[in-house]
């Protein structure tokens, strides 16, 4: 299981991961940023840096918890406890870490004891012409990966945990080594010690460890923890290693933390500027008191090295001498597979964002990469997208919204919050009659046209297809005004209607006139029908009048039906 892992879905795009990484082992797709296991060292940074926390270290409390119910958990605990455990001393450690259910507890600066002097013997050889400490995992890493012409410099020497968890297995057959410290790394070297280390704990996963069992971390002795003996707890600050060493005459002694300054002085051993050298190296700048979990915890660095310095003596711890090589490490060159990509290639991706000319390539670090050609090389080894540039998609929005606002058809005023004119186009310059949209930048509104609809979507009012008559510019338009909150900006764009209202009035005009002039035929037909209606009455009147007389003149029968005539 990797000891280092990127949470999905969580990432948010910011890139801070792959800038703080020394070695560009972050991948970024989909949104995502991911961690190329391959290629890690495990220093921590992309851990330490992301704001949204999407970078985790695995738990190992689990597979603790299930040594220390076997009684044989014995604790090698890192002298840089004193940094991450301020007022705490060894005895108060080693109480909570017994009640926790650990068979014994032990300082790991025993081994670091160990180590010092297998160092100190090489150097007596006088064979080296330069020799690094071995003593951070990550630094290793970092050779192996990386420089591999540089691993026969590594000091061919177990770190001070593998070491110490010899020793305490030499002596006590059935123990488990479970190791405490400050460090992401150690995971990895437990995880390849072969048997040596059984579980690695950081002080976090300790803290937890301590809060589910309800026990409750003593401080009751800062500073007694100072003897004679315990120089090498000197290990886990800068140039603490150095210190705890006898000098040989004919080498320097130097020392180096933090990854950017290791890299720098692997360049400067790789290019054969460095000789006659014993090379103290640290992934982490100050060494193990800022380790990235003392970090992670807002430990302090100055006041970190002040307590561990403090606690050490003057003399080395007294340990029994391990026979010829029990201490000898084996580093293997391990360099990363790489395909030599073209110039042409290289030029191609360039090109595919914007970048056609050395002029272009501004080189701002803000994809993560400290060059543009880097960048680039990035993407050929499929690491990284195109997308991830800023300047490229800023100009690409820029143009794109420029566009979009220029070309349209509708008018597009954009206000701040106090009602002036951030940005116009120039189809409203055009209906205000003003010579160009730049004439119209900082102007206030009211200038312009009434702020009420402003005003309503600056106060929560949907604002949508809203007449806005203009009078003084004989425009009418339609409104549709929105409020982006995040940006703090009031968006109005309107669409010039004059025509189309004008078009409807002489519509509506001629429907009025057409309405008028049928309601006048039709009072005139109704007239015409009245008339008539009242002549055939009169003419039927006189009709029927005649007829009654006509069959009054006309001979009648007699009763039986014959006629008298």
């Amino acid at each position: 299981m990797n000891v280092l892992v990127s949470k999905e879905n969580d990432c948010r795009s910011c890139y801070k991961c792959i800038r703080s990484c020394p070695v560009k082992s972050i991948s970024f797709h989909d949104g995502q940023a991911r961690i190329v296991q391959g290629d890690c060292v495990l220093c921590g940074r992309c851990y330490l840096v992301c704001p949204q926390n999407c970078k985790e270290v695995r738990d190992d409390r689990g597979k603790a918890k299930e040594i220390l119910r076997t009684g044989k958990a014995v604790c090698s605990l890192a002298p840089s406890f004193h940094a991450a455990y301020p007022g705490s001393s060894l005895k108060d450690m080693e109480e909570a870490l017994l009640a926790l259910g650990f068979r014994s507890v032990e300082e790991t600066a025993v081994g670091a004891t160990l180590v010092k002097r297998r160092y100190e013997e090489i150097l007596r050889e006088g064979k080296a012409d330069v020799l690094i400490s071995t003593c951070c995992p990550s630094v290793n890493a970092l050779v192996e990966k990386y420089y591999p012409s540089l691993v026969p410099l590594l000091a061919p020497v177990m770190t001070p945990l593998q070491a110490h968890a010899k020793a305490i297995k030499a002596r006590e057959k059935d123990a488990k080594v479970v190791f405490v410290g400050p460090c992401i790394a150690k995971k990895e070297e437990g995880d390849m010690s072969e048997g040596l280390v059984d579980c690695v704990l950081t002080y976090q996963e300790l803290d937890l460890l301590l809060e589910e069992a309800g026990i409750a971390l003593k401080k009751t002795s800062q500073g007694g923890d100072r003897k004679e003996e315990g120089k090498a707890r000197l290990f886990p600050v800068e140039g603490g290693i150095l210190d705890t060493m006898g000098k040989e005459e004919g080498y320097r002694y130097l020392a180096v933390g933090g990854m950017d300054e290791t890299l720098s002085a692997l360049e400067d051993i790789k290019e054969g500027r460095v000789h006659r050298a014993f090379v103290e190296m640290s992934s982490c700048h100050g060494s193990c008191v800022n380790g990235p979990v003392i970090r992670k915890r807002n430990g302090s660095l100055l006041a970190g090295t002040i307590l561990v310095r403090d606690s050490a003596g003057e003399k080395d711890f007294p340990v029994e001498p391990m026979e010829k090589g029990a201490l000898s490490a084996f580093f293997h060159g391990a360099p990363r597979p790489r395909k030599e990509h073209s110039e042409e290639e290289i030029r191609q991706v360039l090109s595919s964002i914007g970048k056609r000319s050395p002029r272009d390539e501004l080189n701002c670090s803000s994809c993560g990469y400290p060059t543009c050609r880097a960048k680039a090389i990035a993407v050929l080894e499929g690491k990284a997208s195109e997308e991830m540039c800023l300047p490229y998609l800023m100009a690409k929005a820029e143009n794109f919204g420029d566009t979009i606002v220029e070309g349209s058809e509708e008018a597009i005023l954009v206000l701040d919050e106090s009602f002036h004119v951030e940005l116009a186009n120039p189809e409203m310059a055009r209906l205000v009659g003003a010579p160009s949209p730049q004439d119209l930048k900082g102007k206030e509104i009211n200038a312009l046209m009434d702020p009420g609809l402003f005003a309503l979507t600056l106060g929560g009012e949907k604002v949508k297809d809203r007449k806005v008559y203009l009078a003084e510019y004989g425009k009418c338009l339609m409104a549709t005004i929105t409020y982006e909150e995040r940006f703090h900006v009031l968006i109005g764009v309107f669409r010039d209607i004059t025509k189309e209202e004008e078009r409807r009035s002489e519509a509506l005009e001629r429907a009025r006139r057409t309405a008028e002039t049928v309601n006048e035929v039709v009072e005139r037909n109704m007239r015409a029908v009245q008339e008539i209606a009242s002549l055939l009455g009169e003419s039927a009147a006189e009709t029927k009048v005649a007829l009654a007389r006509l069959k009054d003149a006309l001979p009648g029968e007699d009763e039986d039906g014959v006629d008298g005539r």
